[in-house]
């Protein structure tokens, strides 16, 4: 390795996952998701609108933070399978690199319960606690398949389902309160996390100084662009929380946060069956093949940017007909469910091609990650401000037409760098 580059050792190519390998991950995965799905159903019964709003919101306003650590697994996955003679050195560097953020919040979630245990400080930071942890253990897992031990991973996922489950059927019998629903599933991920971490080689969990004082800060700023463009993406979607709190809604976040677990859940099986091929990807995107996966890159943002554009214009030709306009803006009847439905299955499309493309930029170069990162801060602004647009006349509807508005802005000001930095596009 010279330089500061991450990826100029030579390998041999990465093979593909065997189709067995991916069907047993994606089992482990969609057990933990589908238990995921259950809770935000069964907490309903549980607690009553007020109470589910407020659990709502703390898990809406902390979830961005689920990708903090697992930028460090993206990173890992898109440089080991370029290197030979650092790779344990940057296995180490991700592992270090993930657990920090996971030990300042949960040191900060400790005071809180301890200064102020019935604030809604503790709410949130207990949130943010199993946010950021579960992100850990996607990075543990990530790094348990390059090892060859992907079995590990679907381990550790269904155990976390069986968690949830416990938990959240315990919650609907005792009535715990939002917080110690959050308290015990947390506590119940932690210790899987902790089974999971032990079973890393020891190698990469010693505590000694890396050789190479080049590694740190390369592949910090791999991971940090990396990473930045999935922080961005869902911390932007956690201030449509922020807006219908704003806004006196705070109650739709519950069937917000219900619908967008349901995008989530298929957009989330998606995106890891990327990070399980991500190394034979990355492997096969670089050199010749980077210009032909920038050439598809920039085909789909083109078609997701034209699709979020004619389906907002739908929008608002029907927010200018009276009688469209009151399904929009209805509430708690089965054609306001049906209409959200009809949104949320817009948004899912439109944001899976959209991750689809972005991965294949990403696992082009490094110097690509500052313009998907461009991107993304560009839908950070734009989420919000589409939603102070929206949500207050159209709740939850109107949370997930800003996320469609903000998915085109991202389309759009990607497939312009792309093709500013690359006029052969």
């Amino acid at each position: 390795m010279t330089g500061t580059s991450l990826t100029g050792a030579g390998t041999a190519s990465i093979a593909a996952p065997k189709p067995s390998m991916v069907l047993r991950l994606l089992a482990g995965r969609g057990v933990f998701r589908l238990a995921i799905q259950a809770m935000g159903l069964v907490l309903v019964t549980a607690w009553g609108a007020h109470d589910y709003g407020r659990f709502a919101t703390a898990l809406g306003l902390m979830t961005w933070l689920n990708f903090v650590p697992s930028a460090a697994e993206k990173s890992a996955l898109k440089c080991l399978p370029r290197l030979r003679t650092t790779r344990d050195a940057v296995a180490a560097l991700a592992v270090r690199v993930a657990v920090v953020p996971v030990l300042v919040v949960l040191a900060a979630m400790a005071v809180a319960l301890i200064v102020a245990p019935d604030s809604d400080a503790a709410l949130y930071l207990t949130a943010a606690g199993w946010s950021i942890s579960g992100g850990l253990l996607m990075t543990v897992s990530g790094l348990h398949r390059f090892t060859g031990k992907s079995t590990l991973d679907a381990l550790a996922f269904t155990a976390g389902a069986v968690v949830v489950a416990a938990v959240t059927v315990g919650t609907w019998f005792v009535r715990w309160s939002p917080l110690t629903h959050l308290g015990l599933s947390l506590g119940g991920i932690l210790l899987i996390l902790g089974v999971s971490a032990a079973l890393l080689p020891k190698k990469w969990l010693r505590g000694e100084r890396i050789d190479g004082h080049r590694l740190l800060p390369a592949f910090g700023r791999t991971t940090v662009l990396l990473g930045m463009t999935e922080v961005l993406d869902v911390l932007a979607t956690s201030t449509v929380f922020g807006v219908l709190a704003l806004a006196g809604r705070t109650v739709d976040s519950g069937p917000f946060y219900v619908a967008l677990l349901a995008s989530s859940a298929f957009c989330s099986l998606l995106f890891y069956q990327l990070r399980v091929h991500q190394p034979s990807i990355s492997a096969r995107l670089r050199g010749g093949g980077a210009a032909a996966g920038r050439a598809r890159a920039v085909a789909l943002l083109k078609l997701v940017e034209r699709s979020a554009l004619a389906f907002l214009v739908l929008v608002g030709i029907a927010l200018a007909i009276p009688a469209a306009r009151a399904a929009l803006t209805a509430e708690a009847t089965v054609g306001a469910y049906v209409v959200l439905g009809v949104f949320v299955l817009a948004e899912t499309v439109l944001f899976a091609v959209r991750l689809y493309a972005g991965f294949l930029i990403e696992n082009t170069n490094s110097k690509v990650l500052t313009l998907t990162a461009s991107a993304s801060i560009a839908g950070l602004f734009a989420t919000p401000l589409a939603a102070a647009a929206f949500v207050p006349a159209m709740g939850p509807v109107g949370g997930f037409a800003a996320l469609v508005f903000a998915i085109g802005v991202r389309a759009t000001v990607l497939r312009r760098l792309l093709r500013r930095h690359h006029p052969e596009l």
